[in-house]
């Protein structure tokens, strides 16, 4: 956690990202994380009267403020009939906290997600590669980013991938069910990414926030941070299957086209972590550690035998 006193405002702060977030309150600081109900980020008014809040409590309790936010629509399939909502969360919303950001000269930091990309590198994509969404969600996601970076100097992006946490629903929450269900799954071996725990990125991400408030923010504007290595779907199942004592055997390779969807995923979604790195930042452990560490942590809310909150 960083020394730096911090003031942190959380918008989507019950979410999968956002309950992680709020883990990390600072001890010398404070953190509010709104939901999405408490604090509607396509709402003009109510994000300028929070952003508003946040530096008026930050500045009398000699605090930084920082907004790290975690609001998004996620559902990437949904997005394909309903892309002007997902453009009011993932577009409207951040170029609206910007403003208000600016108007309060408080920094921003906005989550995105390799869907930017079309995902036909084999290399894995630097910050700076050209974009191309082959999907509604992430076509309203790079909007956001678009709108954040243009409307406000002191706003950094910081794109992740294939998340998964203790809270909501997730690609490890499903295997760990399916197990349960059958005797053996077929899961797409020909997609390959990053799994990040959403513990780790929310530590990063408030790693980055205690920079860019003292105004050490990296020079990159647009930072990636998933966890280390890659897989594909088929091998991040395995690995889930022998967290929960299973068999990976079981779980059988097979194409994209087997599970056609309404949003075509990226084949190849490998963010590089370079650019973080040279900012002096953390990087997160390799993903096969983190799931480790994640199931240490959160077995029970993975496998779905955690009471109800």
């Amino acid at each position: 956690m960083t020394a730096v006193g911090l003031a942190l405002l959380v918008p989507g702060g019950r979410g999968q990202l956002g309950r992680d977030l709020a883990a990390l309150e600072p001890s010398d600081g404070f953190l509010h994380a709104p939901s999405s109900a408490e604090l509607d980020v396509t709402d003009r008014d109510a994000v300028a009267d929070a952003v508003a809040s946040l530096a008026s409590a930050a500045r009398d309790a000699g605090l930084r403020p920082v907004v790290l936010n975690a609001a998004a629509y996620t559902a990437v399939d949904a997005a394909e009939t309903d892309e002007d909502r997902a453009f009011a969360v993932n577009a409207d919303g951040p170029r609206l906290l910007a403003d208000a950001c600016a108007a309060q000269d408080v920094p921003l930091v906005q989550v995105s997600t390799d869907y930017v990309f079309a995902g036909t590198a084999t290399t894995p994509y630097e910050p700076g590669d050209e974009t191309g969404p082959r999907s509604a969600y992430g076509r309203t996601k790079l909007a956001g980013e678009r709108a954040v970076l243009a409307g406000w100097e002191r706003s950094w992006v910081v794109r992740t991938a294939w998340v998964y946490g203790a809270v909501g629903g997730n690609f490890v929450k499903t295997i760990a069910r399916l197990e349960g269900e059958r005797d053996t799954l077929s899961v797409v071996d020909d997609q390959r990414g990053s799994p990040t725990w959403s513990a780790d990125l929310a530590a990063g991400l408030v790693e980055l926030a205690g920079l860019v408030a003292l105004r050490r923010g990296p020079a990159a504007r647009v930072l990636h941070c998933t966890g280390g290595g890659d897989t594909t779907w088929h091998g991040f199942a395995r690995a889930v299957f022998e967290e929960l004592g299973a068999d990976p055997q079981r779980v059988q390779p097979c194409g994209t086209e087997a599970f056609p969807r309404p949003a075509p995923r990226p084949a190849y979604g490998v963010l590089s972590g370079a650019a973080w790195r040279d900012a002096g930042l953390t990087s997160p452990r390799p993903w096969r550690e983190a799931l480790r560490a994640a199931f240490a942590a959160h077995g029970d809310a993975f496998r779905g035998t955690a009471p109800a909150n």
